[in-house]
């Protein structure tokens, strides 16, 4: 590749390494997947290595849709960076039970795979294999890696998607061992800088502090949404890390900071408690996205030209 090709090509990381659930939901988009890809071995690194400008772009989980919010990441972006949210990607979630060849299900003792996925399949692990031994790894994939190698004892499997079956060489023992048929997670793309322009179809996410922890504060803050009937998606305490009942809130909200009833909303809430930190607003995933954003164009454009034609006959 020349270095004219390369000069227009972004860094981005991802939890490696190669062929972990992130990497999968990070080749579903394809304007990024042409990119450099940069493996990284901890969610926190990935964030970090943003921050510092060793990538241009990150690609992490942030939410399960069976376990929730990704604590690791929420807390690195609410605590430790000054990242923005350039866009959400939400991608069906498949796990499997993989092992080496020769290995059966009846041989497997030991499970090793990333908690937030062996939370997933807590009912097959159960039904399945009631005495494993389940030790936590830091991705799908380095599960996969280990059992591959280091691991490899005929004893031991790996809860990972199918992709690190063909990537480490390993058998699928068991498909769609999830819990949950609709189990799904949900991803974020950051930068350190930027904020994409508003598409009619957008969330808006901030982490909000609290002045004093007293009665009504959470209602206090709620009742600044309701007023101005912005609907929230997500809510989430979170400690500040400050003391025992120190909590901070973070929300996803429908819109975007370029809307006025929400940049009015925000400054608002700026106003009242000790802080808010803006995480980004960016265009929400969904099958429907791009619908929903040409109907909203095709109706700010009628709106647009109503409130213009009334203005046209205010008296010079």
């Amino acid at each position: 590749m020349s270095s004219d090709e390369r000069a227009g090509r972004l860094r981005i990381g991802f939890l490696g390494p190669e062929g972990t659930f992130t990497e999968q939901a990070l080749l579903s988009q394809p304007d990024l997947a042409g990119h450099d890809l940069v493996a990284l071995p901890s969610i926190p690194e990935v964030l970090a290595a943003v921050e510092d400008g060793r990538v241009d772009l990150g690609f992490v989980a942030v939410e399960n849709s069976i376990e929730g919010a990704v604590t690791v990441t929420v807390d690195t972006l609410a605590f430790e960076t000054n990242l923005l949210v350039q866009r959400e990607v939400v991608m069906g979630v498949q796990m499997n039970l993989l092992a080496p060849s020769g290995v059966g299900l009846s041989d497997v003792r030991r499970v090793l795979s990333i908690p937030v996925a062996t939370a997933q399949c807590r009912g097959f692990l159960r039904r399945e294999l009631p005495d494993v031994t389940v030790v936590a790894t830091a991705s799908t994939a380095e599960a996969a890696q280990l059992v591959a190698g280091p691991e490899h004892d005929g004893h031991t499997a790996a809860i990972a998607p199918s992709v690190a079956a063909k990537v480490y060489g390993l058998d699928v023992l068991a498909t769609d061992i999830e819990d949950h048929p609709d189990n799904a997670t949900r991803f974020v793309v950051v930068a350190r800088e930027g904020i994409p322009a508003p598409t009619g179809h957008d969330k808006t996410s901030v982490v909000i502090f609290q002045r004093f922890d007293r009665p009504g504060s959470l209602l206090a803050i709620l009742q600044e949404f309701a007023a101005r009937s912005i609907n929230l998606t997500k809510l989430e305490s979170r400690p500040t890390k400050k003391g025992l009942g120190n909590y901070c809130f973070l929300i996803d909200l429908e819109g975007h900071i370029a809307d006025e009833v929400v940049a009015d909303c925000l400054r608002s809430l700026r106003a009242k408690v000790e802080d808010v930190k803006f995480l980004g607003s960016f265009p929400a995933a969904g099958e429907h996205g791009a619908v929903k954003r040409r109907d909203a164009e095709a109706a700010w454009a009628r709106a647009s030209e109503w409130v213009e034609q009334l203005r046209s006959q205010i008296a010079r």
